[in-house]
């Protein structure tokens, strides 16, 4: 280690190269050998492990779909005896059937010694105090960053998300220096700063570490002036490995690093699955080179961005992520697809499938609006039976997506007919 960097931040570009290349090669092996569904879909596609010497190789290989994770669910997808898994995460999929993740004791180690890289390259040392914001749990945000941090050598402060007024109290009396929490969030807690007539600046924060959901380069500064900190990004899905997949660097804020000695990525076209030209814009896909209980193998992650030259290390770097191949919506840092609205709602016997989503900024958070329908049956129900469907639904989509969503039930034709595409979602955030 020099510098406090990993002589691997440092390497050169063919030892990276051939690092990835040994290490996808017994990855692709392990899965083949212990992963009925990673043995049947490479049989399907014609590609054996055997067939891999080159990193260009891996193209012949199927990609792995967040489906794919649904269809195996729970353990179908763990490439080790489900004893040897010492830890599940879940990230949020359609009603009842989350996408899981299993971790054996190296994976965890691993794990946090990306994310100790991540904060290191935040500017984060030994010694600092991290206040963790993001959610505990089985998201992977709120324990990635706690044992990162704890494997940096840092004191912890496990607050979790939510509770806004504590949250500026423990920054005032604990004093730390680094912040980990979704960026529409640390705008939150500089509005309860100044609420309480208290300039955020006047904190001991001097480091944002800002992740879980897009953010613009306008959010940066706005938080690195509300706050007078550096604010960087970090990267990561649950279904690679968590937080810590890549990581910007506090002396250039140019786009996340990503850890290359244990992620190989690709863009492809999203309509074609052709991996395109370094610099192109495209999808990104991963592939996991460490892993043990759960290794996925070029996994779509539905990020549009493309992949840019090293800079401050010797890692290439992602792009600013500019919107979805599906129509998956990131809010809050929760992911939610339009068909798990439609599926809650289709639930309620009184409700209609007509229905729209209206997503806003409330302040500096996201907020979701869900348009519905009664049931022709039910148009002349009283107000009163209709706040009471509203206020169901509302129950079940926080209980089982994990978000807060204002409900209101409009007049029958209220919502756009269509004889094509039913336009599910109006998207007014401010890009």
């Amino acid at each position: 280690m020099k510098n406090g960097l990993h002589a691997i931040e440092n390497a050169s570009r063919d030892e990276i190269a051939a690092l990835q290349t040994r290490r996808l090669k017994a990855t692709l092996q392990q899965v083949y050998a212990n992963v009925p569904h990673y043995r049947a879909s490479f049989d399907a596609a014609g590609a054996h492990p055997d067939d891999f010497k080159s990193l260009a190789d891996l193209a012949r290989f199927p990609f792995t779909t967040k489906q794919d994770l649904r269809d195996n669910y729970p353990y179908g997808m763990f490439a080790v005896p489900r004893e040897q898994v010492v830890r599940i995460h879940a990230s949020s999929g359609t009603t009842g059937k989350p996408t899981v993740v299993g971790y054996t004791q190296q994976d965890i180690d691993t794990w946090a010694e990306l994310v100790a890289r991540s904060i290191h390259a935040s500017g984060g040392r030994p010694g600092d105090i991290v206040h963790v914001a993001y959610g505990y749990g089985l998201f992977t945000g709120g324990l990635g960053a706690h044992y990162g941090a704890e494997k940096l050598g840092c004191t912890v402060i496990p607050m979790s998300g939510g509770q806004t007024e504590k949250q500026v109290q423990l920054i005032c009396d604990f004093k730390p220096n680094i912040i980990m929490v979704t960026p529409s969030y640390m705008l939150n807690i500089a509005d309860e700063f100044r609420r309480q007539g208290i300039d955020p600046r006047s904190t001991a924060l001097r480091i944002g570490i800002h992740g879980a959901e897009p953010w613009t380069d306008a959010m940066r500064g706005e938080i690195e002036s509300a706050f007078g900190i550096d604010a960087v990004d970090i990267y990561g899905l649950s279904e690679v490995i968590g937080p810590g997949v890549a990581n910007e660097c506090a002396e250039s804020k140019d786009g996340p690093v990503i850890w290359e000695d244990h992620f190989y990525p690709e863009i492809i076209d999203p309509v074609t699955g052709e991996v395109l030209p370094e610099g192109s814009q495209g999808e990104l896909v991963f592939t996991s080179l460490t892993k043990h209980a759960m290794p996925v193998i070029r996994y779509r992650t539905r990020d549009l961005t493309r992949l840019l030259p090293p800079t401050s290390r010797s890692m290439r770097r992602i792009g600013k992520i500019t919107g979805r191949s599906d129509d998956m919506l990131i809010l809050r840092g929760v992911n939610v697809f339009p068909s798990q609205i439609e599926e809650l709602i289709l639930k309620q016997p009184k409700l209609s499938p007509h229905y729209l989503i209206e997503l806003s900024r409330d302040g500096h958070l996201d907020a979701m609006k869900v348009n519905v329908e009664m049931k022709p049956e039910f148009q002349f129900a009283s107000n009163a039976e209709k706040e009471f469907v509203a206020h169901d639904l509302q129950h079940h989509i926080k209980s089982y997506i994990g978000i807060s969503a204002r409900i209101e039930v409009v007049d029958i034709g209220g919502i756009e007919r269509s004889i094509g595409k039913a336009r599910r979602v109006i998207d007014k955030r401010p890009k």
